[in-house]
């Protein structure tokens, strides 16, 4: 058994969509990125590399590099998936936490659940999602973006 963790930061901004673990979300502003920008995605393919110790996600899809513009970050995950089934790894259970004063995104946990379960290849139960609100606090208290954190447990196949 492995345990990675993985954390992702993104700015609001104007003209983009909000995009959270592969749904989109009606908001004012999107997420500053090179992809979509989906920081709740980001954050579980860096916890699911991390514990196979893959390094993270911008080492395996750069920023800057025109091949990942736009692209979807369930694309993205399940090229991550490839790379664990790979290396004879298979994901037991991923848990994250959103960090946003707003929108509020628990309406939209079960479509982000299902979304990731297919890409992942886990019964939905398997991931667990949680927000909060920073109260106030700081940039993300302002509005200004959007923190990811996620746990995931590999294990490796028999």
């Amino acid at each position: 058994m492995r345990i990675g963790l993985g954390v992702d930061f993104h700015r609001f901004v104007e003209g983009r969509r909000l995009v959270l673990g592969g749904v989109e979300i009606p908001h004012t502003k999107g997420l500053e990125g090179h992809s979509d920008a989906d920081a709740l995605t980001h954050a579980i393919c860096d916890a699911l590399l991390g514990a196979a110790g893959l390094g993270d996600i911008g080492l395996h899809f750069p920023p800057g590099d025109p091949r990942f513009q736009d692209i979807s970050s369930l694309e993205l995950l399940r090229r991550v998936c490839e790379m664990l089934r790979q290396r004879g790894f298979r994901v037991e259970n991923v848990d994250a936490v959103l960090v946003l004063e707003e929108p509020r995104v628990t309406p939209f946990f079960p479509s982000m659940r299902e979304k990731l379960a297919d890409v992942l290849e886990l019964p939905p139960e398997r991931i667990n999602l949680k927000a909060t609100r920073p109260e106030g606090l700081g940039a993300l208290g302002r509005g200004e973006g959007v923190l990811a954190q996620a746990v995931a447990l590999l294990a490796k196949a028999l």
